[in-house]
């Protein structure tokens, strides 16, 4: 995601942020989410050795489905994200010194402690320095066997962000929030990708996209839930990338305001709310 550099120019970068590690999911219906994922690419590729957690992949991306503890009755929800940073434990700290909420450490024997903070509402963001040659799937999770560990990323897709619900008049708070722990910038209004162009777009100093969206003024006094709400994928082609994921039994929204075009395409909600966004990019 480094070509809208030359745009808004090199940003600086105080956590030391190298690319979004994984988004995690929470559920009670780790099946239906899972036959969901890999109708749209993703591959489980192991199992985390004392927990209900499987690890999903394709291509770069890591995708976490978490039944550990999950409320039955709860739709799934994006629960986390992990940031590639230089130092963990330097990110961590800069993040808490300047009023972050720190999580604390929930660690069994022969496990991993990731550094985390509270994000918005219930979910956390975790900071990863071992993703490399070593990485923390190494240590925490149990390949599947027979299963391919690196299955490729279907039609190009990859990373392009994530969109964040929040509270009415609270878009200058998040935008704070980002900008003064992470880095990320607020991209200006003709600087827009995708098909749904409302909220505010901010950019992390690595090129992660992250979208802000407050609700409707009509609603605002009684939608302010606030919660990571869906994926946002970047493709070298939307349109052939439908027709994969079509192929592949996902069905898209098509309606007279959103739907899908060479610019991106949104998938129809599936699980009580879960759906992904296609967004062309070319990095």
């Amino acid at each position: 995601m480094n070509a809208d550099r030359e745009h808004i120019g090199e940003l600086p970068n105080p956590m030391g942020i190298e690319g979004l590690e994984f988004v995690e999911y929470t559920t009670a219906k780790p099946q239906a989410l899972g036959q969901w994922l890999e109708a749209i690419g993703f591959k489980p590729v192991a199992r985390h050795r004392s927990r209900e957690v499987l690890l999903y992949r394709q291509g770069e991306m890591n995708l976490v489905v978490n039944a550990h503890g999950a409320i039955a009755d709860e739709a799934p929800a994006i629960s986390a994200f992990g940031l590639r940073v230089r130092d963990a434990a330097a990110a961590h700290a800069r993040a808490v010194a300047l009023g972050a909420w720190p999580v604390p450490a929930d660690v069994r024997p022969m496990e991993l402690h990731i550094p985390a903070i509270h994000g918005v509402g219930t979910t956390r963001i975790y900071f990863v320095d071992r993703w490399r040659e070593f990485s923390i799937w190494d240590v925490d999770f149990v390949p599947i066997p027979t299963v391919d560990r690196a299955p490729p990323a279907l039609a190009g897709m990859r990373w392009f962000g994530l969109v964040q619900y929040i509270g009415a008049d609270r878009m200058e708070d998040w935008t704070a929030f980002y900008a003064e722990l992470f880095g990320w910038v607020a991209l200006s209004d003709d600087q827009r990708f995708g098909i749904l162009p409302s909220g505010r777009l901010l950019r992390s100093p690595d090129g992660l996209m992250l979208q802000l969206i407050e609700p409707p003024p009509d609603l605002a006094e009684h939608d302010n839930k606030e919660s990571l709400q869906r994926i946002g994928f970047g493709v070298p082609d939307v349109l052939a990338a439908v027709k994969a994921l079509r192929a592949n039994g996902i069905e898209f929204v098509e309606t007279d305001r959103v739907h899908a075009e060479a610019r991106g395409a949104l998938t129809s909600p599936v699980l009580d709310g879960v759906s992904a966004e296609l967004v062309q990019w070319r990095p």
